[in-house]
């Protein structure tokens, strides 16, 4: 076979392990690997490189992804669309495997409606892929967040301070709610809840009575506060998404906290440092059983469908029964995560 694969949307610990079992994998099966470059916008415009074992081998362990990505939508128009159908067949592919969130196999998802043979594999550090129970790159960016609320800890306490940590996570709160809880913060605020700013700060002075001089408290980035924003003229991505950076969450919080309480509040936004550095072993074993359950996938002729992990088995469930939905985090979690000890 000749097999492409990309690596779509935000980058993540992990894709360099999938990518590189996917490689291996078909290379054993004799098959040819066709990388594309840059994500969709790869395909879009026929960027290639031709993936040998050597390359693969070396990849293991590092961060981001070396075949690049972008959030490049060809949905956008049928011209675009047509341009990587052109060249998924001009390359002679039997199959392409997406790597990415649900953007990135929402064009596999239209490409398999098409009538292309596609495989998916699930990546996306906030964790909100449906139909699996973890996505590539949550491990590493939960074993972030929790390293630096463990050292946020020690800054806060010397200063007596409360601080505010603003985390990724749009629409779903794996991060905060599982790094928030790891790293011991007092209160974790997820987009799943409409936040209680009055319960926040009632919480916030019993610890404070208690006779703890210092306050951690993790915000997801999709949280409303409930003040107006003008986001009117903010920057949006390919897919119509606002960048939430533009939003201060971490800040305007922050912000109010020291206003009702008048305890010394800071913020620190984590931002793309969740993204960065070498993918814990979690991740690298998740993405070498992604990547060669992928082209297993392939050779038998399971096309338009997304490999997942449920419990410890690999299974796959249909391209279009994830694309556009979001997996939140589970109610009971929620309740007994959100207002800390």
């Amino acid at each position: 076979m000749i097999i492409g694969v990309l690596t779509g949307g935000g980058d993540a610990p992990g894709l360099n392990p999938t990518v590189r079992a996917v490689a291996l994998t078909a290379l054993s099966h004799g098959d040819e690997v066709v990388g594309f470059l840059d994500g969709w916008r790869g395909v879009q415009e026929n960027h290639t490189i031709s993936v040998d074992r050597a390359w693969a081998e070396r990849i293991l362990d590092e961060g981001g992804t070396n075949l690049g990505t972008s959030r490049t939508n060809p949905m956008k128009s049928e011209d675009t669309m047509n341009a990587v159908i052109s060249n998924f067949q001009a390359n002679k592919l039997d199959t392409l495997i997406a790597i990415g969130g649900d953007d990135t196999l929402s064009v596999a998802a239209e490409l398999s409606r098409r009538g292309l043979p596609v495989v998916g594999v699930p990546k996306t550090m906030d964790n909100d892929v449906p139909e699996t129970d973890y996505c590539i790159g949550f491990d590493t960016a939960v074993n972030t967040v929790t390293q630096s609320l463990d050292k946020l800890r020690t800054t806060s306490a010397s200063h007596h301070r409360a601080m505010v940590v603003e985390v990724m996570g749009r629409d779903a709160g794996w991060v905060a709610g599982i790094g928030g809880v790891a790293g011991g913060a007092d209160y974790i605020l997820l987009p799943e809840v409409e936040p209680d700013l009055e319960d926040l700060y009632s919480h916030l002075e019993t610890v404070r009575s208690r006779g703890k001089s210092y306050a951690l408290i993790v915000v997801a980035e999709g949280v409303q506060l409930g003040q107006p924003q003008n986001l009117e003229n903010a920057k949006t991505d390919a897919f119509g998404h606002v960048q939430l950076a533009q939003k201060n969450v971490g800040e305007t919080l922050a912000g109010l906290i020291e206003e009702r309480l008048g305890w010394e509040t800071r913020s620190v936004v984590l931002g793309h440092l969740q993204r960065g550095g070498s993918p814990s072993a979690f991740d690298r074993v998740l993405g070498t059983r992604y990547g060669a359950a992928a082209v297993e996938m392939a050779h038998r002729g399971e096309f338009g469908q997304m490999v997942v992990i449920k419990g410890w088995q690999l299974q796959s469930v249909p391209l279009e029964s994830i694309a556009g939905h979001t997996k939140t985090l589970d109610p009971s979690f929620i309740a007994q995560a959100t207002r800390l000890l």
